[in-house]
């Protein structure tokens, strides 16, 4: 059980951790006191994920992710564009491929543990019951403001449900108060698994409050695949992967040098890793030992294996054709041609 107690631990140190990063230590207490399931499935996973994360039998292959992205609006302002959606998929890629430009910004001294995760975001082609999608789902909502309290992922509060979870990563994006983004909690119920993400957080923006370029999502995936934070969620903790460095707690704005805590001399704090809460121009780096923690959730048995049979990715088998006529008000009047009767 200690891995259990170590989830428990965290938990409750939640100190003074800034709100506008991520809100996991928090949600993650809220689920479990409310799921007292929660503890035991965290375990199971947590042991599934020990035991194969040395031994992957799918290594060397490319994983790719059926994505929705539900868009809750208020004000036609908060409507994304197909654009920024596309952007924020370009993030993720770029990212968990080790294709982004910013790689060149990782220290000498933790280039060699720099990792191409072999895992790749695509939005839907089919939806659940196999029909055409373009993997948006945009809906109006009567809220004005959301909590990280999930209800955004119930159409019962005037969300949107989630489309099946072993078989898609679902994004809600919408108007979330005070934070950038939360991720579910690994073994939790299937209708809360996926990532909520803050409309000014989401895909490349043009905000300067640090979070600008996509990279909450990508921290925000890596808890969806159970990864910790960097420093362990508490002071010099243990984030379960060995190729990272123990550090004292996590990391704002743009760090640069060598910050040494927790003895991890001589290369100091990883604070360029995307598991910490540096801005988004200055984080660039999963670990090889961070990529094998996620990808061993897709053997066999494991949390996200389905994934790997999902026909998000399908050629859809209905394409719903278009309505013939332009959809009007009740009150627009219809203009029908009168034609005299020729036979």
């Amino acid at each position: 059980m200690k891995a259990v107690s170590l989830f428990f631990l965290t938990l409750f140190l939640y100190m003074a951790v800034p709100a506008q990063r991520c809100a996991g230590i928090e949600y993650g207490q809220q689920r479990m006191q409310r799921n007292p399931l929660l503890a035991a499935s965290i375990e199971s996973i947590i042991q599934f994920q020990q035991n194969n994360q040395l031994t992957s039998r799918i290594e060397g292959t490319i994983i790719k992710i059926p994505v929705v992205v539900h868009n809750l609006y208020h004000n036609p302002s908060e409507k994304i564009s197909d654009a920024q959606v596309n952007s924020q998929l370009a993030a993720l890629n770029a990212c968990y491929r080790r294709r982004n430009a910013d790689t060149v910004n990782t220290p000498a001294y933790f280039k060699a543990l720099g990792a191409d995760c072999e895992i790749e975001f695509q939005l839907a082609t089919a939806d659940p019951r196999r029909r055409y999608t373009n993997g948006i789902v945009r809906k109006y909502t009567p809220i004005t403001k959301w909590e990280a309290d999930d209800q955004v992922k119930f159409a019962s509060s005037m969300g949107d449900d989630a489309w099946d979870p072993k078989s898609y990563l679902n994004i809600w994006v919408c108007n979330l108060d005070r934070l950038a983004g939360y991720s579910s909690v690994i073994g939790d119920s299937l209708n809360r698994d996926g990532i909520v993400i803050n409309l000014n957080a989401f895909g490349l923006t043009s905000n300067n409050d640090g979070y600008n370029l996509g990279k909450t999502a990508v921290h925000e995936v890596g808890h969806w695949l159970n990864l910790t934070h960097i420093w362990g969620d508490t002071y010099c903790g243990d984030d379960s992967v060995d190729d990272t460095p123990k550090q004292a707690g996590y990391n704002m704005g743009c760090p640069s040098g060598i910050r040494s805590t927790c003895g991890n001399t001589p290369t100091g704090d990883m604070y360029m890793n995307f598991m910490d809460f540096t801005s988004d121009v200055c984080m660039n780096l999963f670990t090889r030992g961070q990529k094998l923690r996620m990808r061993a959730l897709f053997e066999p048995g494991g949390l996200r294996y389905g994934m790997l049979s999902s026909k998000g990715l399908s050629a859809p088998l209905i394409f719903e054709s278009p309505y013939p006529m332009q959809i009007r008000s009740g009150c627009d009047p219809i203009s029908i041609p009168i034609r005299p009767n020729t036979r």
